[in-house]
């Protein structure tokens, strides 16, 4: 069904007083199913990752203010 058409039908008297808000939380999925937050991800199953190149940071301590930004290796 095309979204503005079902906005359409929605936005009439008649269905805003017979669904309630967890009729209206039903619908969300039919708006955001198709949007992929983190964009489209590509992944070349024929290599491996070079994790060796990447630092991990120490655990933070209790006088911490804000985590020190130390360079990534590239």
């Amino acid at each position: 069904m095309n979204t503005l058409m079902l906005q359409d039908i929605l936005a009439k008297p008649e269905w805003s007083d017979l669904l309630t808000p967890a009729d209206r939380r039903g619908l969300t999925p039919l708006f955001w199913s198709h949007v992929r937050p983190c964009g489209e991800m590509n992944l070349d199953m024929a290599t491996r990752l070079n994790l060796t190149a990447v630092t991990v940071p120490g655990p933070r301590t209790a006088g911490d203010d804000e985590p020190a930004n130390e360079p990534m290796d590239a």
